[in-house]
């Protein structure tokens, strides 16, 4: 099962790699981590997403908190969240396909970032069910370089009662 952690923590050196040597040392792999800092003078966010079980993810968490530069963590797997990645894509767009690739990126709501006469590269933000579709419809038109961010999350304000 997919977890997303958001995990605040002390902005200062090393932190990466013993939050990262955490999960290395019980064999996890990280799927993607993003850190940037917060509007707190000192502080900055990882979003880290792995995949494992619930008792296991649960036991890194309680390993993680122990770190001393780690001020919280929240595992977003079962709460309400905002979600959002990034991907850039770079297409090969022939003059023959150019108008469909276009068409595609207006549809998803893509922003063209680059162009040339071989290719374009679409920068794309979303879920990811908005990020499979587009990824899926482009590669018929070749895939010439690809870069992904993985998801930045946050819990949402309300959290609503499921049935």
């Amino acid at each position: 099962m997919r977890h997303i952690l958001s995990i605040l923590v002390e902005n200062e050196p090393g932190v990466l790699s013993r939050v990262a040597g955490l999960f290395s040392g019980r064999g996890f792999n990280i799927e993607s981590l993003n850190v940037g800092p917060t509007l707190e003078k000192g502080v900055s966010r990882m979003t880290i997403c792995t995949r494992g079980d619930d008792l296991i993810v649960e036991q890194i968490i309680k390993q993680v908190r122990k770190l001393v530069t780690v001020i919280k963590v929240v595992d977003l797997t079962h709460m309400q969240s905002v979600d959002r990645e990034m991907v850039l894509i770079k297409v090969n767009a022939e003059e023959s396909h150019r108008a469909e690739i276009l068409r595609i990126a207006d549809i998803f709501r893509c922003k063209v970032v680059d162009v040339s006469a071989q290719d374009l590269t679409l920068e794309i933000t979303g879920d990811q069910g908005k990020i499979r579709p587009i990824i899926s419809l482009l590669q018929r038109f070749g895939v010439k370089e690809f870069a992904r961010t993985g998801p930045m999350a946050m819990k949402r304000s309300m959290q609503l009662e499921e049935d």
